[in-house]
């Protein structure tokens, strides 16, 4: 049977970090007005500094989601001595990719050159990384592939900038609304959420003179089929929680009076449901079904949001017996902030090359999805 490993990873993240006191200036306030929300949000998720790819200066972009990517690309390649005309699959995952077609994929090949090759754009929120990893997982396994390039990026910024609420707060005032504000399902992730591309090379052989990452599985499921959409974009919530897309939208004008093409997230569902979904619905049938035990895994990586959900995480998995104490956990939100399916690559590249890891250590990465509540798990043994 081949195998698979992760043998180099770099990650890319926009301009100079952006420190709390920051953002404000480098998005922009909306309606010209400071938000209300901020600090609480701030104080609660842990995020000290983030990467946007915006000029500062100028307000103008400095990256595109797909030249972040190809960045990321370039610097896994370089750093490996390895050739864009060696990659035979590009696999690559977004929430935020610059344009609804062309696929993502095909547009940060664009960006690279080099050769013709299979390009594969992997669809979702955060777990869309992780999915275009497992593809090219898979795509070794079977043999299909010598050399893969999996990625996983973000512009979030595209979508947080002040000016992007500015209709709807004009058509709210032109509507004498009594509260012309930006509502809690929009702000809230205008601090959460941030930019930057990690990418990673797997081929079928281990490093022969360092380390490399076998991946011994990934799963992945969807619980779509019983619960509702948390975290959404370009829609707005109608009736009994369903979604009404943009395309459906009466006059063309409320497509920007109501922010349809906004991020939006239902704190009420996150908090409900992405905790026990992440581990009563899934870590534990997984537990069960590769005897997974808590003593074996050397590094836990939870990607989560915000830091308000690391106790409450935690607390469940010491309630189902499967306790991993923290200093054992690993994470980087805090100084990298949330990039939703680049998360969990810049959290194993910082290990990576940290000098902690050893021959024989195992490492459990969490990947929850809001979107419709959907879960990854990946475990990777060092060699």
């Amino acid at each position: 049977m081949n195998n698979a490993y992760i043998n180099d990873i770099a990650v890319f993240l926009p301009n100079k970090p952006v420190d709390n006191t920051e953002i404000e200036e480098v998005l922009g306030m909306v309606g010209e007005k400071p938000s209300r929300s901020r600090r609480i949000i701030l104080r609660n998720n842990g995020i000290k500094t983030r990467y946007y790819a915006i000029d500062r200066e100028t307000g103008g972009y400095t990256h595109t989601n797909a030249t972040l990517t190809a960045e990321a690309v370039r610097a896994l390649l370089k750093q490996n001595g390895s050739d864009l005309n060696d990659i035979e699959c590009l696999s690559c995952g977004t929430s935020s990719p610059d344009q609804i077609t062309p696929g993502h994929a095909s547009m940060v090949h664009g960006e690279l050159g080099g050769h013709p090759s299979e390009a594969i754009t992997a669809a979702g929120i955060c777990t869309s990384g992780v999915v275009a990893l497992k593809y090219a997982y898979m795509a070794t396994l079977a043999g299909l592939s010598k050399k893969a390039v999996a990625t996983g990026s973000e512009l979030f910024s595209s979508f947080m900038r002040g000016k992007n609420f500015e209709p709807e707060m004009e058509a709210r005032i032109n509507a004498l609304e009594d509260k012309a504000i930006l509502g809690f399902e929009k702000d809230f992730l205008r601090w959460m959420l941030s930019d930057g591309a990690g990418a990673v090379l797997i081929t079928p052989n281990k490093n022969p003179d360092r380390i490399s990452l076998k991946i011994d599985w990934i799963e992945y499921l969807s619980f779509a089929n019983e619960l509702p959409a948390c975290m959404y974009s370009g829609a707005v919530r109608g009736e009994n929680m369903a979604l009404q897309g943009w395309r459906a939208a009466e006059d063309p004008r409320d497509i920007l009076n109501e922010s349809y093409l906004s991020i939006k997230q239902d704190a009420r569902l996150l908090d409900e449901y992405i905790v026990p979904v992440a581990v009563e619905r899934t870590l534990m049938p997984l537990v069960e079904k590769y005897g997974l035990k808590p003593d074996d895994i050397t590094w836990y990586l939870p990607h989560y949001s915000s830091e308000y959900f690391r106790d409450k995480l935690y607390a469940m998995m010491q309630s189902r017996g499967f306790h991993i104490p923290y200093e054992r956990w690993f994470t980087n939100l805090s100084k990298v902030g949330n990039v939703g399916a680049a998360s969990v690559y810049l959290m194993i590249e910082e290990l990576m090359y940290s000098g902690k890891l050893k021959k024989g250590d195992k490492l459990l990465c969490l990947i929850p999805e809001s979107g419709r509540f959907s879960m990854c798990y990946m475990y990777l043994t060092v060699v």
